[in-house]
């Protein structure tokens, strides 16, 4: 049987796009926001596009920071697409108003530092070793359109017994993370459902893990 995935409804405008592709990368895919299918299904996804505040006020609306903590807290796999990556660290800071996020990672999401923004378009990025998200198309390009970005990666790991995130990085003016792999957690900065045959794989390998 194919894997149940839910991709969370809070009202962003990306959600049937990124359905339609996690129906083409073997997802069994319902979009909702009903809590009971979100916590059950194997996989959720949390999309998100435009501004960090809004994305975050639909997210509180429907109890989507609650259903991520508590997915994670049973190691439940949670992927977030751009802004959905970006509401999963504690700060987003946009024309000075600074917007709590979800915090499951530290860090602020904020505006990058490059000659031309947003960043729209294809871009290549920086994989680390033994990434399961990227595997086989670690050469790709991936489109992005973002402003914002995360340009530190804040979260150390002391304990040996706790695999350290493999974080992938791009570069638009200065580096930022393009995508993090943090046990049940994964995200990316760009669009998978927007990136081709590259951006296919990427969530037919995330697919493939909720088996």
């Amino acid at each position: 049987m194919a894997p149940r995935v839910v991709v969370l409804d809070y009202g962003s405008g990306n959600i049937l796009s990124a359905a339609r592709a996690l129906v083409r990368a073997g997802g069994d895919v319902v979009v909702t926001a009903d809590r009971e299918a979100a916590m059950e299904c194997d996989g959720l996804v949390v999309p998100g596009v435009g501004a960090f505040a809004a994305c975050m006020a639909g997210i509180r609306a429907v109890k989507g920071h609650e259903i991520v903590g508590r997915r994670l807290a049973g190691g439940r796999p949670v992927l977030g697409i751009c802004v959905g990556m970006q509401v999963l660290f504690e700060h987003g800071v946009e024309h000075g108003v600074d917007t709590a996020g979800i915090g499951e990672w530290p860090g602020t999401v904020e505006e990058l530092h490059a000659p031309v923004l947003p960043h729209m378009g294809w871009n290549t990025v920086d994989v680390p070793e033994g990434s399961v998200l990227f595997d086989g198309v670690e050469d790709e390009r991936f489109y992005f359109v973002h402003s914002y970005g995360v340009r530190r990666w804040e979260l150390e790991v002391t304990n040996e017994r706790i695999a350290a995130p493999k974080v992938t990085w791009a570069t638009h003016g200065e580096p930022f993370v393009a995508a993090v792999e943090n046990g049940p957690l994964s995200a990316t900065q760009f669009h998978p459902e927007k990136s081709g045959d590259a951006g296919a794989r990427v969530l037919a390998n995330w697919v493939a893990t909720l088996g």
